[in-house]
């Protein structure tokens, strides 16, 4: 594939994930009203489809390694068009948990693949780098999406902007039936297994360097999803602001999105893994840090909270790409099943998030500044610690393991010391 056919699918893959949940967020409000639900239920909308998300990847994983992406990304799409049709329609809350439920199980197989993909056709330093353009696109999807969404759902009601996902569907299918060419060099007979799946499983939670960048990537996750999933209350229920002012305010935190991952690529190219997470860690903490303290000051307005969330996800565009493509990074022969690890520990941080919001929302900003402010600490302490004592191989480690694997020579995934390299 041409590298900007394959970066534009990348971004659409990849793009499921905030289109699906923001396009959703303005109405969130509405639907409550509406169905007239407690508000633990209807975050479970947005919980559950994040925990199955997260929990089908440990089989789409898999069945990509078995079959290649190309036939897992066209039954994960098609599925994800039906769940989006049924929950467009759907005449209760009830309905409506169980089709967002799979349409997160449908979302996962697009992602999962997405993510494998990158570590077919890159090497890891390569591969931050494309995944952070991909992850450009994703935050221009989520830029449109809050805005629509609240647009949407002021001038029709909520249904019309869930049918929304299941045209952004069908569009994703029909362009990898039309452009997409499999990545996958050669399928593993033996990945469905079940004593293979257990072997390749524990040695990827094994691995140092997955532990570290996926402690990262799921921290990072965890601090948005405490956003998303309580913005659209605060802004609107506690702030007072309408859906469509709400969709503005998600565009701009989309745009500081967008800036990060522009700012990951600069710094990659200048400072390497290592130093750019380091650097991006101070983003996140001072704006974490930032936020939390006006708010237990009692201040409570816009003013307080989006600057310093501006600063948070400036930060979390440099730890996504460099997270997701490090933990995939160890595994050239594993990358679905490491995917959708990295993938499922992603999501269930964000399930637990979910969980606790879901008893402790109240008519303040608390529970977003101070759940965002924990996860910025937790991402800090990933970005200076475990990053640093078990950053990405070299390079040169991985071409090594590349060729040496397939005969035999080293196991696969396994990251050497340079000693170790001098010696062979």
């Amino acid at each position: 594939m041409h590298p900007a056919v394959t970066v534009l699918l990348l971004s659409l893959l990849l793009g499921l994930q905030p289109i699906t949940t923001d396009l959703y967020l303005p109405a969130l409000p509405v639907i409550t009203t509406g169905f007239g639900a407690p508000m633990a239920q209807v975050q479970l909308t947005l919980s559950a489809l994040l925990l199955a998300f997260g929990v089908s990847q440990l089989l789409w994983g898999p069945l990509s390694d078995r079959f290649g992406r190309k036939p897992v990304l066209f039954i994960g799409l098609a599925a994800y068009v039906l769940a989006a049709l049924g929950s467009a329609l759907a005449p209760s809350m009830t309905a409506l948990i169980v089709w967002r439920t799979v349409q997160g199980a449908a979302m996962g197989a697009a992602v999962m693949c997405a993510r494998a993909i990158v570590r077919d056709l890159y090497e890891p330093v390569q591969g931050a780098r494309a995944m952070s353009q991909a992850l450009s696109g994703l935050g221009v999807i989520a830029f449109v999406s809050a805005p629509l969404g609240g647009l949407l759902t002021q001038a029709f009601n909520w249904r019309a902007a869930l049918l929304v996902l299941a045209v952004f569907g069908a569009v994703c299918l029909g362009l990898i039936a039309w452009r997409f060419e499999e990545t996958l060099r050669s399928k593993n007979p033996k990945a469905l297994e079940p004593t293979t799946l257990l072997a390749t499983w524990s040695q990827i939670l094994r691995h140092p360097t997955f532990l570290a960048f996926s402690a990262l990537s799921a921290a990072s996750y965890g601090g948005l999803f405490t956003f998303l999933a309580t913005s659209s209350f605060v802004f609107i229920k506690v702030l007072g602001l309408s859906s469509t002012q709400y969709g503005a305010l998600m565009a701009l935190n989309s745009l500081g999105y967008i800036a990060g991952t522009f700012l990951c690529r600069h710094w990659l190219v200048r400072l390497g893994v290592r130093r750019s997470l380091k650097w991006a860690g101070v983003l996140t903490l001072g704006g974490g840090t930032l936020m939390a303290v006006p708010s237990l000051l009692g201040v409570q307005s816009v003013w307080a909270i989006m600057p310093a969330q501006l600063l948070f996800i400036v930060g979390h565009g440099i730890h996504q790409p460099c997270g997701q493509s490090g933990a995939v990074g160890p595994f050239p022969h594993a990358a679905g099943a490491a995917s959708a690890v990295n993938g499922c520990l992603m999501m269930l941080a964000a399930f637990a998030m979910g969980i606790w919001l879901g008893g402790h929302m109240n008519a303040s900003v608390l529970p977003l500044t101070l759940g965002v402010w924990f996860w910025s600490a937790l991402i800090a302490l990933a970005a200076w610690t475990l990053v640093q004592w078990h950053g990405e191989p070299t390079v040169a480690v991985t071409r090594f393991c590349d060729v040496m694997q397939p005969l035999g020579q080293v196991d696969a995934g396994r990251t050497f010391t340079r000693d170790e390299m001098n010696q062979r």
